[in-house]
């Protein structure tokens, strides 16, 4: 199975420069930290130096878990993107069909996703329900409060 996942340029960019912030300042400075507490005597009572290399143990997970992010990451080229149905990258209007409010929302990857942007995850309960649908037919989204109906009014890039 295949774990590749779709950002924008901008989205993609910005988790290559977080790794490589995580890369070079993070690692300098958890090495300052651990030997900061080396120098403070005993290993073996230190709880600051156990501190930090519990701290160092979670800096070298999350890098790893970037990379793997970024190493599976593929900017969608939107030129190529087809608006007849939702899609990552389409920006959708909506109209929920019980109270009439009309919301646009861009679709993305969970990492880009950014409710004050209006950008929201093709994992989240909306965006699941919102892939591949038409112009004019209806999404039934599950969300915790009940399902809720939502027309696709517009579908662009």
């Amino acid at each position: 199975m295949s774990n590749l996942s779709y950002y924008t340029e901008e989205g993609l960019k910005r988790l290559k420069d977080e790794l490589n912030e995580l890369k070079t300042k993070g690692r300098a400075d958890m090495a300052r930290q651990i030997a900061e507490a080396r120098d403070k005597g005993d290993l073996s009572e230190n709880a600051e130096y156990d501190a930090a290399k519990d701290a160092q143990g979670l800096l070298e997970l999350k890098i790893s878990k970037l990379e793997a992010i970024v190493g599976n990451g593929r900017v969608i080229d939107e030129t190529k993107l087809d608006t007849s149905k939702v899609a990552i990258l389409s920006k959708v209007k909506i109209k929920n069909k019980k109270n009439g409010a009309v919301m646009t929302y861009m679709l993305v990857a969970e990492e880009e996703a950014d409710l004050k942007a209006s950008k929201i995850s093709v994992k989240s309960p909306i965006g699941k329900g919102l892939l591949g649908k038409k112009l004019g037919e209806t999404a039934m989204v599950e969300a915790p409060g009940g399902n809720i109906e939502f027309e696709i009014v517009d579908i662009a890039i």
